[in-house]
């Protein structure tokens, strides 16, 4: 029988041009197939479960800047009193302020499922009782009980944070680009949150916008509540105190206060400059700039990696925050200029967003871990009474000597904010920003 071919082992002579040869084609073919390390955002949402939370976030998220203009147009449409809708506005917020960091507390207790979702249902029969209210004529302080109850609407954004805290633990980098795309977030959804209501309630029927805003809050919390994988453990027992009682959180609260008292004012005067000068229609889109430049700043801050402390980051965040919004707002002023000032709030707007992540960053590592979504929660109260303040000493500025001098009121509330944000540095050891152990 014929014998199989014997099988000889096969040599390669492997020579330094081959090599080079080699590398050479390894390095073009990665190049022209894009294999590429992946972006940070990219890296940020291969975690396992990040993308479907992101989900069920942004879209419970997105409500929070339709419930105002919804409730304005709505009872403004159906009573004929602005004043009306104003008031009952501001007794949400009010409740709000009061309200929220309870129920952070129990979340941090107890869970975010098991809390987040009956206060996301409690809040959403709080808007769907106000509909019904307007529409059948109910009697005025019936509104004001309504709205009041939407105040048990969890924080969602500071919910997020926390389970990028709990995913990313030790990963300072990835945790900064994860709170930058948080901040990114919170300026789109403000910014197409009015904008969206008020398409539903002129397209459709003035209830349209307050319908549609309760279904995607409820919608998005039990998407959200729903990935348990990445929600971070309950607290039910623990040592830790107050975050009021954490080192350097009651300036960090008070630097949120000032900087809300910029947001609230500048809508107010933004609104006010534009009518003066028989552009009311417009002030919409003037505002929608500034959040704009945040949203698009705040996706690029998270590309970098900071350098240095954030809490030696922060007053220089703050100090570019006040120059670019001081020197441009004065010369729009000087001017007269709707362009000009809608092009000092689109640049103020970037330096925005490194500023709240800063300082969002700063609250998360001096908040005890078991506190950390009612820390949180705690920033975005300062914010929302700083906004309710601004708003007030803007309109009383507008009303009593002219928009121009309204301007002083947020360009005031930066110098503040700066002059807190330089006291806290001084106070504290700048590598004292790590958080407290329980």
């Amino acid at each position: 029988m014929p014998q199989p071919p014997s099988r000889k082992p096969l040599l390669l002579t492997v020579t330094a041009d081959t090599l080079v040869i080699a590398d050479f084609n390894s390095r073009t073919g990665n190049r022209r197939s894009g294999n590429r390390p992946p972006g940070p955002y990219r890296r940020l949402f291969t975690v396992p479960g990040a993308r479907a939370f992101t989900l069920g976030n942004l879209l419970a998220r997105l409500p929070m800047g339709m419930f105002g203009v919804s409730a304005v147009v709505m009872i403004a449409g159906a009573r004929g009193s602005y004043a009306l809708a104003g008031a009952v506005c501001a007794t949400g917020l009010a409740a709000t302020a009061l309200v929220a960091p309870w129920t952070a507390r129990l979340v941090d207790r107890h869970g975010q499922a098991r809390i987040a979702v009956p206060a996301t249902a409690i809040a959403a029969l709080g808007a769907l009782a106000l509909l019904l209210c307007v529409h059948y004529d109910a009697p005025a302080w019936t509104l004001f009980a309504a709205y009041a109850a939407t105040a048990t609407t969890p924080n969602i954004g500071g919910m997020s944070r926390a389970r990028w805290n709990h995913l990313l633990k030790g990963d300072d980098r990835a945790l900064h680009t994860a709170n930058s795309f948080e901040q990114a977030a919170d300026e789109l959804c403000f910014m197409l949150g009015p904008v969206f209501a008020a398409f539903l309630c002129g397209t459709f029927f003035p209830e349209a916008g307050t319908l549609v805003g309760a279904v995607l809050l409820l919608t998005g919390m039990l998407l959200f509540a729903a990935q348990r994988s990445t929600e971070p453990p309950p607290y039910a027992r623990t040592a830790a105190g107050s975050p009021f009682r954490a080192p350097g959180i009651p300036s960090l609260l008070a630097v949120c206060l000032a900087m809300g008292a910029v947001f609230g004012a500048m809508e107010v005067v933004t609104i006010a400059f534009a009518d003066a000068h028989g552009h009311r229609a417009a002030a919409g889109v003037v505002l929608a700039l500034q959040a704009a430049g945040s949203c698009a700043a705040g996706l690029l801050f998270g590309v970098f990696r900071p350098t240095g402390s954030a809490a030696a980051r922060l007053p220089w965040c703050v100090a570019a925050m006040t120059a670019l919004l001081t020197l441009p707002l004065l010369a729009a002023a000087r001017t007269g200029s709707l362009a000009f000032l809608a092009l000092a709030l689109l640049v103020a707007g970037m330096a925005t967003a490194p500023t709240m992540v800063t300082t969002m960053t700063l609250v998360q590592q001096r908040t005890p871990e078991a506190r950390l979504n009612e820390g949180m929660t705690l920033a975005v109260t300062g914010l929302l009474g700083g906004i309710a303040a601004g708003s007030a000493t803007g309109g009383w500025m507008v009303d009593h000597l002219s928009p121009t001098a309204g301007f002083g009121v947020p360009v005031t509330a930066a110098a503040v904010a700066l002059m807190i944000s330089l006291a806290q540095q001084a106070a504290m050891d700048p590598n004292s920003n790590s958080r407290p152990m329980h």
